[in-house]
């Protein structure tokens, strides 16, 4: 009997299916404008910004969406590579803002977001170019140029190849 409650907290704890009590869907967002909470979801797809932030969706039309997860490129490093949250089911903690209208919370760290998923978000590619959306990159090194002395030759200098005092006539 022992065995049988401890495989299923242990199924619990392991899986997508134990949510959290305390976490609120999508749509109960806007209520909690200001709050430190939980909100849980079905991540769509993940976007990028022209800037390299890339944004959570939770839904097809993220204009009318009533909540969205903004991850700032400085951030990325930290908390992993973001884009393999599209299709999952999550859960994220943290403060929810108004930003143009729209309720959002602004991931800063991997810990804020929770379930199955979470253990598994690998980290950024070290080839992964945020400026460029994603797109890989060597790199490139943009060194300074070398300067190019200009000086002034008279024509003292300048030695005519006809009246040359080395060769003999």
């Amino acid at each position: 009997m022992l065995t049988r409650a401890l495989l299923c907290v242990a199924l619990c704890f392991g899986s997508a299916i134990c949510l959290r009590a305390d976490c609120y869907p999508i749509d109960k967002a806007p209520e909690h404008i200001g709050e430190i909470v939980c909100i849980r979801g079905r991540v769509l797809k993940v976007t990028a910004s022209a800037s390299g932030t890339h944004y959570l969706n939770f839904c097809e039309n993220y204009q009318l969406c009533p909540f969205t997860v903004v991850v700032f490129p400085s951030k990325l490093e930290d908390i992993g590579d973001v884009r393999t949250l599209a299709e999952q089911e999550i859960e994220i903690d943290g403060l929810i803002k108004l930003y143009q209208g729209r309720p959002e919370i602004v991931l800063s760290e991997a810990s804020q977001i929770h379930g199955e998923i979470a253990w598994h978000i690998p980290p950024l590619p070290k080839n992964y170019d945020v400026a460029r959306h994603g797109n890989f990159s060597a790199g490139s090194f943009h060194g300074k140029k070398a300067k190019r002395s200009k000086t002034k030759r008279t024509l003292q200098d300048q030695a005519d190849p006809m009246n040359d005092d080395s060769v003999p006539e």
